[in-house]
């Protein structure tokens, strides 16, 4: 008898995963644009419930068909949540768009709100239900356990985070080029200096393209040497001098140090 392994990486590609029927524009564009429309199917956005409506606050990732991989900081447990999929438009009615109920919802037991920095920074949403796949929902693939990309590879953030500092949410979904800056670089004392901890993730600094609020939870999106799209971060923090200050990168959790825990939260719930 074969031993029961549930390993993330392995559900999503059994599945099917990171290559989307749409196909995202991928040109090197400097800032955010509009993505085209679910090319970028595994992104949700996920919403609470304020004076009887349901307000935007952060993205994530599809990784199983009732699994969502968020950050921890957008869970308030006062909250009630719901997780949207198939999503472009958030103010319009869309076909093939789905708002899904949690049934439960698991942050990382080492995660603190008061040090963000010290990681930790991830959280899963089980739904209720599992979504039926289509053009306009997919899978998001994982990267392997351990996995580190190389200074300034290409990947693209996307969300429907502030198109500026203290700027308005996106409607659309934005998607913008913003290469990996490695370890060794945005540790940097002028960069995020010497406390930026190795699970984590830097991308942009450019003081040109960065993610903002309402991106929080989102993926960072880079595709392998296969050609399938996997999502290596998760958007985390910003520096508090802006959003898109110049060698501060958008910093996000890095997916591939939490394999391990990502695949005993799928087990044990």
């Amino acid at each position: 008898m074969l031993p029961f392994v549930l390993a993330s990486v392995l559900i999503a590609s059994a599945l099917g995963c990171g290559s989307p029927p749409i196909q995202p524009l991928t040109t090197r564009v400097v800032n955010g644009v509009d993505a085209i429309p679910h090319s970028w199917p595994w992104q949700i956005s996920l919403q609470y419930l304020r004076n009887s409506e349901w307000r935007h606050t952060c993205g994530g990732s599809l990784i199983a068909t009732n699994w969502v991989m968020t950050a921890a900081h957008c869970i308030n447990q006062q909250n009630t949540y719901r997780v949207y999929v198939g999503k472009y438009n958030l103010v319009e009615e869309e076909a093939g768009s789905m708002a899904m109920t949690p049934e439960k919802i698991i942050v990382h037991e080492k995660w603190n709100p008061i040090f963000v920095a010290f990681g930790f920074d991830i959280a899963l949403i089980k739904l209720t239900e599992h979504v039926t796949l289509s053009d306009s929902v997919q899978l998001g693939c994982l990267p392997l356990a351990g996995t580190i990309l190389p200074n300034n590879y290409p990947c693209y953030i996307t969300g429907w985070g502030r198109t500026s500092t203290g700027g308005p949410i996106a409607d659309k979904l934005q998607q913008a080029l913003m290469p990996v800056v490695d370890h060794a670089t945005c540790s940097k004392p002028d960069w995020w200096g010497a406390l930026l901890k190795d699970t984590l993730l830097c991308a942009g600094g450019d003081g040109i393209v960065a993610g903002c609020n309402g991106d929080s939870g989102g993926p960072l999106n880079c595709k392998n040497a296969e050609g399938l799209w996997e999502v290596h971060g998760i958007a985390s923090f910003v520096s508090g001098l802006g959003c898109n200050y110049e060698k501060k990168p958008t910093v996000f959790t890095r997916v591939s140090a939490y394999n391990d825990w990502i695949d005993q939260v799928m087990i044990n719930n």
